[in-house]
């Protein structure tokens, strides 16, 4: 099951980078929303898919209350899934 979060928070963390400094830029300085379209759905489906991995995998890695709050708010932040991936899931 570890392999799969890993591979779902890469896939989560790529979609968000590519949101954020790809296709938001793309929608506001060129007028072209398509790529956001694009990239939204499937980064929306991967974001809520780490969020209940990460909860249902808490208690198998028996998270303390503070990692397993870091494991949630990576998911906000750019690069974040990364560094749990580094920190926490890579064995």
């Amino acid at each position: 099951m570890k392999a799969f979060f890993r591979l779902i928070a890469l896939l989560e963390g790529v979609s968000y980078i590519l949101l954020l400094f790809v296709a938001t830029p793309i929608k506001y300085l060129n007028g072209d929303p398509q790529y956001v379209k694009l990239l939204g759905m499937p980064h929306g489906i991967l974001f809520m898919a780490y969020i209940v991995l990460a909860i249902w995998l808490k208690p198998k890695y028996k998270w303390n209350q503070r990692t397993f709050i870091t494991v949630l708010i990576a998911s906000i932040i750019p690069f974040g899934t990364f560094y749990v991936d580094k920190k926490f899931l890579k064995a």
